[in-house]
């Protein structure tokens, strides 16, 4: 008997978790405002559309898994000429993240609540995207749940295809396991090349302008290795 194919790997595993009382505050007063629903947009009860989201026609960089938004807040503000989507389930997060879009006066962030890969499939047009980011997602380290983890080839091929061609796909990881997975997969899809290609190992440099969360320096505390990956979208 065919073994039943396996289902389509979310960007996400929902966690239950209280707001603090700052994070209920920016939540009701910015949500609204600033925030978005996928399942909205995947049944088209709101329309994906960037432009009237942030009221201009600007480069477009979607990251998967914002966490805590601490990356993301830090790169929106140094890149004004680029509007950034970040997609997160983790209702904290998203909060922590009108916070701090809040008080740094950020135009250029819009958040949305669900799963990135759906998105993707569904509503991201392809060629549309300036960058896609994935930093530090779920490693599901037990070798029984690596096939949980996103960065799978069929994933790749979808990101791959809603990149414009020169954007890119920017990969971190601190499990090595991970990393070389990452790495392997990346360099089959046809329509990526490894900027870093001729780098020792194919890693990318850590770049000065990615930030240094809490989450990697903690990583790092407890000694493990953080490797960068940044792929290209080829012109054809």
């Amino acid at each position: 008997m065919a073994e039943a194919p396996h289902p389509p790997i979310p960007s996400f595993v929902h966690h239950r978790s209280r707001l603090t009382e700052g994070q209920q505050h920016a939540w009701d007063r910015w949500w609204s405002e600033r925030g978005r629903d996928v399942p909205d947009l995947l049944s088209g009860a709101e329309p994906y559309d960037p432009p009237a989201w942030f009221g201009r026609t600007a480069p477009l960089v979607l990251e998967i898994g914002s966490g805590m938004g601490e990356s993301t807040a830090a790169l929106a503000a140094a890149t004004p000429e680029v509007d950034h989507v970040a997609v997160e389930v983790f209702e904290p997060g998203l909060a922590q993240l009108l916070m701090r879009i809040a008080d740094a006066g950020l135009p250029n962030v819009a958040l949305l609540r669900g799963d990135a890969v759906a998105l993707l499939r569904e509503r991201v047009p392809p060629a549309s995207l300036a960058g896609i980011r994935i930093f530090f997602p779920d490693p599901w380290p037990k070798r029984r749940h690596h096939k949980r983890r996103l960065v799978q080839p069929e994933f790749v091929a979808l990101a791959a295809s809603r990149l414009a061609p020169g954007a890119t796909l920017h990969l971190v990881t601190d499990w090595d396991h991970y990393a070389l997975q990452m790495r392997a997969v990346c360099d089959a899809e046809p329509l990526l090349e490894n900027t870093a290609a001729r780098e020792p190992g194919g890693w990318t440099p850590r770049p000065p302008w990615r930030p240094v969360t809490k989450f990697e320096q903690r990583a790092r505390t407890e000694g493990r290795a953080v490797h960068d990956l940044l792929y290209r979208r080829t012109p054809s």
